[in-house]
């Protein structure tokens, strides 16, 4: 790959083929090579993209305790679940390689270090050379989530060379939480991804205010989700459908400037590769009278300490 101060990002604002992993990531390998035939340099992808954000939960009476339909639909988001460990992202890596093109995908992740049943909405970063160089398991799931999705840890606090850019992501609410996106502007992220599950109403003031904040490049991608998208074949269907509105996301796929600046502003109601091409030098001329981690900071009097362990149960202490 040419090293310049430019990269070109894709923002892949798409439906997941809901709750069916096998076909959505095919649909992911078909929007990577869309990118990769539009030169980017990376492709992003929405919040638990594959197999899709959990909206049962918000129309199905989801905190009942012990419910059998809760169990049924969570038995099958497990099913369609990725497992990386088994090799479920090989296909994907294989892609990103031949394509040479990186990747941020926002998966349900049903991971073996926690014992292969409970459930992470992770953020998983593929490099051009097809590696996944980290796994940012959410730290905390938003409200209905937390009936699905598990906490997570500090692990994937990680940023990533892209370019002259350096690259970190997080999911969804956690974009809000001050400490986590100061773990990555102390890493030199310039570049910030924020992934979401959908709609405008998240990502138009956010994008910005991050931007302006860490005087960065903010990308937000959303996903889309309309009743349509719902098959038969799901269990409960017909109940999840009951109370289900048309529109379930609109998007709302977004890039600002270091400047807090609209780059590209929200876009709504269409799946589509949103592309725009970013010179990392602009970083430098808003740096001159603010940087959040560099001379604007005081870690004389204050200082985050992170911990990015990966979190387990269990630990084994064999000879």
């Amino acid at each position: 790959m040419k090293i310049n101060s430019n990269i070109t990002v894709g923002l892949a604002q798409i439906s997941p083929v809901w709750l069916n992993k096998t076909k959505t990531l095919k649909k992911v390998a078909d929007w990577i090579d869309k990118a990769s035939s539009r030169n980017c340099n990376l492709v992003v992808f929405g919040e638990a993209l594959v197999p899709g954000y959990p909206f049962w939960i918000e129309l199905t009476n989801s905190s009942e305790f012990n419910s059998s339909v809760q169990k049924d639909l969570f038995g099958y988001y497990s099913r369609n679940a990725i497992n990386i460990e088994s090799g479920e992202l090989d296909t994907i890596c294989e892609f990103a390689k031949k394509k040479n093109i990186a990747v941020y995908l926002g998966i349900i992740e049903r991971p073996t270090d926690r014992g292969g049943h409970s459930l992470y909405c992770s953020l998983v970063y593929i490099n051009a050379e097809g590696q996944i160089k980290s796994v940012h398991r959410k730290l905390m799931p938003t409200y209905e989530e937390r009936l699905v999705w598990s906490i997570g840890d500090g692990n994937g606090l990680r940023v990533h060379k892209l370019g002259k850019f350096t690259l970190g992501g997080l999911n969804c609410w956690e974009n809000w939480m001050p400490l986590p996106r100061t773990a990555l502007y102390g890493l030199g992220e310039d570049l910030h991804v924020a992934v979401w599950p959908g709609s405008e109403h998240n990502t138009k003031d956010i994008t910005r205010f991050v931007a302006r904040e860490s005087r960065s490049f903010v990308i937000s991608v959303s996903a889309l989700m309309n009743r349509s998208g719902i098959d038969s074949n799901i269990p409960h269907a017909e109940l999840i459908l009951k109370n289900c509105p048309n529109q379930l996301t609109n998007g709302g796929s977004c890039i600002a400037g270091p400047d807090g600046e609209w780059i590209i502003e929200p876009v709504i109601d269409k799946e589509d590769l949103i592309i725009a091409t970013l010179d990392q030098n602009l970083i430098a001329k808003e740096r001159q009278n603010f940087d959040p981690s560099g001379h604007y900071a005081r870690p004389d009097v204050t200082k985050l300490t992170v911990d990015r362990k990966r979190q387990s149960t269990v630990d084994y202490l064999d000879n």
